[in-house]
């Protein structure tokens, strides 16, 4: 399963110009081509570097698709068709939300750092970038519209599954990662070279998504690793191998999620478009969620 290829692209991976979208001309297409760098490279780009502080970019989750623009995938993650399902309302923040306000909340969590400033350059680069992906389509706003296309059926048939989850599981979802992940994300899933982290820390800071992020979640991230690993091979893996390796993966640590103090961190920025202003997340909750112990499944 190489959620470890998947996390190269996010890395470092050489990425070409789509053969089938063309940028726009002038100011908006330089602010196309802005975003999607800032997509490729979040954790280094001179505007985004400040405000992650993980190992991960966007691209580590959004995968290009056969054109190599980042986000276009037909799989979980995918940017296509996102941008005319906004304004929306979001069951988490309670709130109708904004496009920005989608891309902008995600780096206090699968990126664990500080949220960009709405209309700040970086912001609208991303923004702009994730339109742009949406040319032709036609604005949906609706009440049950979601972010993504609704893989609801196959979050819920997972939320099933790991309900169940007993320490074998995690033995078995260690088996996977080992013969299946590991060489690219490390037996410590630090990384190796330019694939991406999964868990652990380097240099005293955190190295991959926190415990308020989509992938920490057990029946998410069991999801998107069963459409979109192996890289190439996406829907390879069965539901069991896919539940027990998000089982394993999610029960390492990794930096707890706090929502006041992230917003401690951006309280002179004004408006924060959210009625949710409270939120601790831990491995050991996101496994209560499911009605599992955290130490019984580990074996401890």
């Amino acid at each position: 399963m190489k959620l470890i290829i998947i996390l190269t692209l996010i890395s470092g991976f050489a990425f070409a110009q789509s053969p089938q979208l063309t940028y726009p001309e002038g100011e908006i297409g330089e602010m196309v081509k802005l975003g999607e760098a800032i997509m490729k490279n979040t954790d280094t780009h001179p505007l985004t570097k400040d405000l992650v502080h993980n190992k991960l970019k966007c691209v580590s989750c959004h995968l290009p698709g056969t054109d190599m623009h980042p986000g276009t995938t037909q799989s979980m993650g995918t940017f296509s068709g996102i941008a005319v399902r906004f304004p929306l309302y979001n069951k988490r923040e309670k709130v109708v939300i904004t496009l920005q306000d989608r891309i902008d909340n995600c780096f206090m969590r699968s990126l664990d750092g500080t949220r960009p400033i709405i209309d700040s350059e970086a912001s609208v680069a991303m923004f702009t970038y994730i339109t742009w992906l949406s040319t032709g389509k036609a604005i949906d706003i609706n009440p049950s519209t979601t972010t993504a296309p609704n893989f609801s059926e196959e979050i819920i048939k997972f939320t099933q599954i790991q309900k169940k989850a007993t320490h074998k599981n995690f033995i078995d979802g260690k088996k996977v990662f080992e013969s299946k992940c590991a060489a690219c994300h490390g037996t410590n899933g630090a990384g190796v070279a330019t694939f991406p982290p999964l868990w652990g820390k380097g240099e005293g800071k955190w190295l991959a998504y926190n415990t308020g992020a989509g992938m920490s979640k057990l029946d998410k991230s069991a999801a998107w690793i069963q459409q979109n690993m192996p890289f190439g091979a996406g829907g390879s893996l069965s539901d069991q191998d896919a539940a027990d390796v998000a089982i394993y993966i999610n029960a390492q640590e990794r930096a707890s999620f706090n929502l006041s103090e992230k917003l401690d961190a951006i309280k002179d920025q004004g408006y924060y478009n959210s009625k949710r202003l409270k939120e601790v997340d831990s491995v050991e909750n996101n496994f209560k969620k499911f009605g599992l112990d955290l130490k019984t499944i580990r074996g401890e």
